[in-house]
């Protein structure tokens, strides 16, 4: 029988994690591994993005519907999951922007949501861990934070010393960042839709954009074949339906297109415990199994 190998996810809101790395849980789940995605925040604050569900009726009940979207989501995936319990902190607007809400997540002293993470981490017991970068992949305040708060989970899990009622002492393998904003998988689509005759959705962005200082590709350790699962993590994000508008550009180059341009999705190996030989095609390459 196949080992069976754990994945955990850490994101900021709910939607975050059928936008980043989605295909590649769908893709494990698949397989018979265990994914379990924690949720540091109930996405309170997001803004309704979909005109069709800007209504007061689903303002009012913002925090309820972004649970059931995202057990709905969850369940498309075939992942488990896991709320942290943090409130959303919100995209502040303005120059200077205005100071985060009272008590928000962004702003709760790092020790408890890393308490937090560091029990789920030794009671589920991942051997690798997926969240952002140090830059939270766009300067969002929960993004960044989650950022601090994986990797200070990732390093502290494994020390006994370290909370030790959250559990026994648990060292995860491999820690990595998603990488999805990449500037050439943009031109390729981008290129595509020409050859159609089509406008592509993705000019804003490239034209402001030096195709040679793409600094997210020179950090890619690690692309995952999912391509299989882009219409499962597609259905994933449209479960989100406060989130996410359906006639979007998420959604407006064909999945055909996607699965023969690009087939994968990339990651940068940023800890590992275990010897890695890079460039990888596996999340769990060089894991070692339980005893």
């Amino acid at each position: 029988m196949p080992e069976v190998l754990r994945l955990l996810a850490v994101h900021a809101h709910p939607d975050d994690e059928s936008s980043k790395g989605a295909a590649t849980m769908a893709r494990y789940a698949a397989e018979g591994h265990r994914v379990l995605v924690v949720t540091m925040t109930g996405g309170e604050r997001g803004s309704i993005l979909n005109p069709a569900m800007d209504l007061p009726e689903v303002q009012e009940r913002m925090a309820e519907i972004r649970r059931d979207e995202m057990a709905k989501a969850a369940e498309i995936l075939g992942v488990e999951h896991h709320w942290l319990g943090f409130v959303d902190s919100g995209l502040p607007q303005g120059d200077p922007p205005p100071p985060l809400p009272e008590g928000c997540f962004a702003v709760a002293p790092l020790e408890e949501p890393a308490h937090a993470l560091v029990r789920v981490i030794r009671e589920f017991r991942p051997h690798v861990m997926t969240t952002y970068d140090e830059n939270g992949g766009y300067p969002h305040p929960d993004h960044i934070r989650c950022h601090q708060v994986s990797v200070a989970a990732f390093e502290a899990a494994s020390d006994g010393d370290q909370w030790p009622k959250a559990g026994p002492p648990w060292a995860v393998q491999k820690l990595y960042y998603n990488h999805g904003f990449l500037r050439r998988r943009m031109q390729l689509l981008q290129d595509e839709f020409a050859k159609h005759g089509r406008s592509g959705p993705f000019e804003k962005w490239l034209k402001h954009w030096d195709p040679g200082h793409d600094v997210f590709a020179q950090r890619v350790t690690t692309r995952v074949h999912c391509a299989e699962y882009f219409s499962q993590r597609d259905d994933a994000l449209r479960a989100h339906a406060t989130q996410i508008d359906p006639d979007g550009d998420f959604f407006a180059a064909p999945i055909e297109w996607q699965q023969r341009l690009w087939p994968t999705e990339e990651f940068e190996l940023a800890r590992c415990r275990v010897p890695a030989s890079l460039p990888e095609t596996d999340l769990f390459a060089g894991v070692q199994v339980d005893p």
